[in-house]
């Protein structure tokens, strides 16, 4: 069976970043469809769409982007695998409290965006654990790989996990303050990244007019926590993208805006793989 992530890489790696879109996944197959009591669409409300897209642009500046074709409704790889629903999963005990989980979105997630479950009842522990080592660790075990050679010819690694929030969400979690996100950074409250590096993608965006928040309301997850080790110079940075910037979610298809959201990205991911150039790849000069 083929992978079912896709690295874009460069034909020269000059930059010790590397690009993830793990949740713009739309490979929606027929036995999962059928399984789903949610339309084509709700299905879908989850799914960071086209985010993949919106950076195409770095495999040519230098920098490996790695997606993942299955949806985050079928298996979210941004969860560790231990974080299993025993409300959806048959076998699985309740250990602890995990609010992920408890809310749905467990690395086999039970509900999409706004809550609405995606299942009649309950799927079987042996159906969870195919879909963990047919995705899950295929993929991490692909991004696991490229930020270790980043750091190996690079003396770092910076990876920069990019993902979109829905409008309604952010008017909802930031009811009441005036400035509301466009762009939020997550870097887990600097655990997973130096201030510095935060800081320049930060000003990289705001050159670009809009407008940033850190951590608030999305300071990472599982991704950023595990390959985020700043004091091994292993650096981890979310990025989340209102939706409205650049798509219709109703319709879910991009909008008028989308081309030039697109090369807005493209300006700030090439700043953004400058801040992994300070050290040229050896046979670069060659």
């Amino acid at each position: 069976m083929s992978p079912s992530y896709r690295v874009h890489m460069p034909n020269l790696r000059t930059t010790s970043v590397v690009f993830a879109s793990p949740h713009s996944g739309r490979d929606y197959g027929w036995s999962f469809l059928r399984k789903t009591v949610l339309d084509s669409r709700t299905i879908r409300s989850s799914e960071d769409a086209f985010v993949d897209e919106l950076f195409c642009a770095v495999s040519q500046q230098g920098a490996p982007l790695i997606t993942l074709d299955v949806p985050r409704a079928y298996v979210d790889v941004n969860r560790g695998k231990q974080e299993l629903d025993p409300a959806l999963i048959k076998g699985v005990e309740k250990k602890g409290h995990n609010p992920r989980v408890a809310s749905g979105l467990g690395v086999i997630p039970r509900v999409v965006a706004g809550g609405r479950q995606i299942y009649r009842g309950k799927i079987t522990l042996a159906e969870a654990e195919t879909r963990l080592r047919t995705h899950w660790d295929p993929y991490h075990a692909r991004l696991s790989a490229l930020l270790d050679e980043a750091h190996h010819l690079f003396g770092q690694s910076i990876l920069i996990d990019c993902h979109s929030m829905p409008h309604e969400a952010i008017d909802s979690l930031c009811r009441g303050r005036s400035h509301k996100p466009e762009i939020v950074l997550g870097d887990r409250f600097g655990a997973s990244a130096t201030s510095d590096i935060v800081d320049e993608i930060e000003a990289a965006f705001v050159a670009e007019g809009l407008k940033v928040a850190r951590n608030t309301p999305f300071a990472g997850a599982y991704t950023t926590q595990t390959y985020g080790r700043p004091a091994r110079d292993r650096h981890a940075v979310q990025i989340e993208i209102d939706r409205m910037l650049y798509m219709n979610e109703r319709t879910l298809r991009p909008n008028a805006n989308f081309a030039p959201m697109q090369a807005i990205l493209a300006r700030v991911s090439e700043r953004i793989c400058e801040l992994g150039r300070a050290q040229e790849l050896p046979l670069a000069a060659e």
